[in-house]
């Protein structure tokens, strides 16, 4: 159980904000099987404060994935105050700031993970928001810019000083992107200096993972990311394994290829099929991951058009594959 400001989380491990694919389609996904908490995909706070209509359709957020966190992006105190008092809209439990993303269209505008090189900036765009909203206000943080600067404990110190009710810690400099290692010294060393709840991010792909992160950094909670694409039993696997050290299993094949056809369903009733089916195609490749054949089923994903499409790919992959376990 954590208690992030006056919002109490059940379960221990929560989704990560990944940008084009926590939509709302895979978030309700992974509340299914066991995620606590969800955060969506990075949305512009200028975005948000101009009215653009893809920011909004960011946040729009269902009935069954909550608790749910909203998080913006964006270099300006006001602005962020601004575009997460019209998040309040949509009926979040929580207010996110993004202080990690590294990619160059967010981080080389001074956003996401380049806030971490300004310090006193990012100070003030959570005070501000947190001054501006009634909700519990967090922060997702990396170790650093680089190896040079690893400052995400001071960084931290200062997020809870503004009001933030509690950091989420990827171990990895804004330099490493995604390559290894995760850095689980800094986040152990964040749990130690600050007094709000910290989640722990980075790599954990599996039950295991999640156990030895917990146990290395003290960390309140862990957050999945890259680990639950293709695999949203992931959540499950670790509430049950830190419950009472059940091993996981691997699903069976019917079970995959039936969630994976119920979430593609669900991203074309969210979005239209047109536009549902050219994001299921990355989405169809994750599920494939493992399977005899499974980099020819990746290169006919690639070309999946209609819901039918897909639903004829998967009755060639259980014909193919009748014997995996």
């Amino acid at each position: 159980m954590i208690k992030i400001g006056s919002l109490t989380i059940d379960s221990p491990v929560a989704l990560a904000p990944m940008a084009g694919v926590a939509d709302r389609a895979f978030r309700e996904l992974c509340v299914q099987h066991g995620a606590g908490y969800v955060v969506t995909e990075l949305i512009s706070a200028k975005g948000v404060s101009r009215g653009d209509k893809g920011s909004k359709e960011l946040m729009q957020l269902g009935e069954n994935e909550h608790p749910c966190a909203i998080q913006l992006f964006g270099d300006e105190p006001e602005t962020m105050a601004d575009a997460a008092v019209k998040a309040l809209e949509y009926k979040p439990e929580v207010i996110d700031i993004n202080m990690g993303c590294p990619a160059p269209k967010v981080s080389g505008h001074g956003s996401g993970s380049a806030l971490m090189k300004t310090p006193d900036l990012a100070y003030e765009i959570v005070k501000q928001v947190v001054d501006a909203v009634p909700l519990p206000v967090t922060v997702k943080i990396r170790a650093g810019w680089d190896d040079d600067s690893i400052n995400a404990p001071e960084i931290a110190m200062l997020c809870e000083k503004a009001g933030a009710a509690a950091i989420a810690v990827h171990g990895r400099t804004k330099k490493q992107m995604y390559t290894p290692p995760v850095n689980l010294d800094v986040i152990k060393a964040v749990k130690e200096c600050v007094s709000v709840p910290v989640i722990g991010n980075g790599d954990i792909c599996s039950a295991f993972d999640a156990k030895k992160m917990f146990e290395y950094t003290g960390c309140d909670m862990v957050m999945v990311g890259r680990g639950a694409m293709g695999n949203p039993w992931i959540f499950g696997e670790i509430i049950n394994y830190l419950k009472d050290g059940t091993i996981p299993t691997p699903v069976t094949l019917e079970e995959k290829m039936s969630t994976m056809l119920a979430h593609i369903h669900k991203l074309c009733q969210y979005k239209g099929e047109f536009i549902g089916m050219r994001e299921a195609r990355k989405h169809t490749a994750w599920y494939m991951k493992g399977l005899h054949g499974a980099a020819e089923y990746r290169r006919q994903a690639s070309y999946l058009n209609t819901f039918d499409d897909i639903k004829t790919l998967v009755e060639k992959v259980l014909k193919e594959n009748s014997n995996f376990q």
